[in-house]
């Protein structure tokens, strides 16, 4: 009878502990489960994805010299000690985005010239260089808004302008090229409307604070907004020299020391 009693209190503990352990396994699920929205978290209703997260440099590349997080923002600075040679990106390495919206935020030093790149291409030669479209950006708000193809075209569209850019007929000849960009413009272009004049739309920039901006790229049109006003407006016609999906990234440039801060970059892929 006493070796009966014990098989039943063994019997009882065993189911005891089988109970215990798929309750935990249960618990576990339901943790995980409920850990799952906490990636969904970057991604906001109108389907834009946080791709900077305001703590590491964790998908992105660049010179930690000049790049660096401060105060939860994306952070390149120039000191005197730090003077550039050539102009340096930190790079977004999730992809090469096609077609596409980038929202983020920027405060620049007066001092300041930097750019957000997109569709572009590193450059081997020179660390951390990229070549391609540009939403220029600089403290006295000379260029900002406007769309510069960083060592290549050059100037394709001033602020205020809407632009058509035309096919090229050499291909191969980068004489041509070089030849065709006259006083840091490139010529094979036609103003095809105003958006406004310049200095009436730079009255929407602000100072050495931050500005909301946000780039549309679809197909061979480029346009760039600055604080929801519309800059610059690119159809790029040019099927030799355009570029239709690349790298994305943000720069410091050649110049003063100077400071300039990212936040709240986000990319929809369209």
């Amino acid at each position: 009878m006493k070796k009966y009693k014990r098989n039943i209190s063994t019997a009882m503990l065993l189911h005891l502990a089988l109970f215990l352990a798929l309750q935990a396994c249960g618990e576990k699920k339901k943790d995980t489960a409920e850990e799952e929205p906490e990636v969904a978290i970057h991604v906001d209703k109108d389907g834009f994805t946080q791709i900077f997260d305001g703590k590491t440099l964790e998908g992105w590349e660049g010179d930690p010299t000049y790049w660096s997080v401060k105060n939860g923002n994306l952070t390149g600075e120039v000191t005197p000690e730090t003077l550039l040679k050539n102009n340096t990106f930190i790079i977004w390495k999730g992809g090469q985005p096609e077609d596409f919206e980038l929202k983020l935020e920027v405060k620049i030093a007066e001092s300041g010239n930097s750019g957000i790149n997109y569709r572009s291409e590193q450059i081997d030669t020179i660390p951390h260089a990229l070549r391609g479209y540009q939403a220029d950006i600089d403290g006295k708000n000379t260029y900002t808004g406007q769309n510069y193809e960083e060592k290549k075209r050059a100037t394709l569209a001033y602020r205020g302008e809407k632009v058509l850019i035309n096919s090229q007929e050499n291909p191969d000849d980068l004489g041509s090229l070089r030849a065709n960009v006259q006083k840091n413009c490139w010529q094979s272009r036609e103003v095809v409307a105003s958006l406004g004049e310049s200095d009436s739309l730079k009255a929407n920039i602000k100072s050495e604070d931050w500005n909301k901006i946000h780039l549309i790229v679809k197909g061979n049109r480029l346009k760039h907004y600055v604080n929801d006003v519309l800059m610059s407006d690119v159809t790029d016609n040019d099927t030799i020299n355009r570029k239709m999906s690349g790298y994305m990234g943000v720069q410091v440039h050649v110049g003063p020391p100077m400071t300039v801060a990212y936040r709240n970059i986000r990319l929809k892929k369209l």
